[in-house]
């Protein structure tokens, strides 16, 4: 009779469960919820967040303006800061403190590798720009030349030197920790330098080919930010939770609509197209050759008004070039 009991109330506490229905404001809450947090739309303090990411954007971009204009050589000096940053926050992933105590300077290993792939990276893609920049000086142009002709003997000399570097380091029962910070040293060289090298190559051959890319990243981020803001409701993925369809949508055409008017602005600036074949600081002038000047096109009397619209979009690129050249 107890089983029989203690069965039946297991069954029926069982039914209860299963017939039990949400409320509907329960029902509303999870469906505004992806992976336990609220949609960015449903965040009660999303004036606050929209405040203060307009504050700092608005920072970053009056920033990044300023780099711009001084020029090619302090463009570089920022990715040059960045990699830094990103090549210590990378290397502390896998850092054990427990490790590191047993093998004082190890870390520093790390850094020597570092500035070796720098070496190399930029001497290779740098190397003509720091020749025409000390032209003038004959000693210091022989000196400079000599340390071109060998840069790699160099670079090679200094891997060779940290290789054994780490494997005087070797210690019993930290084999497994050196070799495996020996490897993702490597993976992030490869990583980090990889994408960089390219990318300050772009800069000196014309800041036209950094600045469009980096203004259409940045004009993604804020116009998917702010059609999710206003108009997100459906969840893109579960890895970010805030992230929203209406968001992503709307930055993709925003960004494409965007990738042809900065083209047809930027193009027209000889400060942005032109490339720097040395490593000065001053003003550029050249012929921006047949990729950067604007032609025209007809599309025919059946839509009339197309042409009109180029017509203005072209007299007004060449109103704010004119206003450019004449301050600078």
């Amino acid at each position: 009779m107890q089983r029989d009991t203690s069965s039946s109330d297991v069954s029926a506490s069982h039914v209860g469960r299963v017939r039990r229905r949400k409320h509907p404001s329960e029902a509303t809450t999870d469906g505004n919820r992806a992976n336990g947090q609220p949609l960015l739309v449903n965040d009660q303090n999303k004036y606050k967040s929209m405040l203060i990411r307009t504050y700092s954007t608005v920072w970053m971009i009056g920033g990044f303006a300023f780099i711009i204009y001084v020029g090619h050589l302090y463009i570089w000096a920022m990715v040059v800061v960045i990699q830094i940053y990103m090549a210590r926050e990378l290397f502390n992933l896998l850092r054990k403190s427990s490790e590191e105590k047993q093998l004082p300077g190890f870390r520093l290993l790390n850094w020597h590798f570092f500035f070796t792939a720098m070496l190399y990276t930029y001497g290779r893609f740098l190397s003509r720009q720091l020749v025409n920049t000390v032209t003038s000086d004959h000693l210091l142009y022989k000196v400079v030349s000599g340390l071109i002709k060998y840069q790699m003997f160099i670079c090679y000399f200094l891997y060779i030197a940290g290789f054994v570097w780490f494997i005087l380091t070797l210690k019993k029962k930290t084999y497994k920790y050196q070799f495996k910070q020996y490897a993702w040293t490597h993976m992030i060289l490869l990583t980090v330098f990889a994408q960089s090298a390219f990318t300050v190559a772009n800069i000196f051959e014309g800041i036209f080919w950094f600045l469009l890319p980096a203004s259409l990243i940045v004009i993604n981020d804020i116009f998917a930010y702010l059609f999710g803001f206003f108009l997100g409701r459906t969840p893109l993925i579960k890895l970010s939770p805030k992230k929203t369809w209406e968001g992503f949508i709307g930055a993709s055409v925003t960004t494409i609509i965007s990738a042809f008017l900065l083209a047809n602005v930027m193009g027209r600036f000889q400060w942005l197209t032109c490339p720097r074949k040395d490593l000065s600081t001053g003003w550029l002038y050249c012929d921006p050759g047949p990729m950067f000047k604007p032609e025209h096109y007809s599309l025919g009397e059946s839509v009339p008004h197309w042409n009109i619209q180029v017509d203005t979009l072209t007299n007004i690129t060449d109103i704010v070039s004119m206003i450019y050249g004449h301050y600078m």
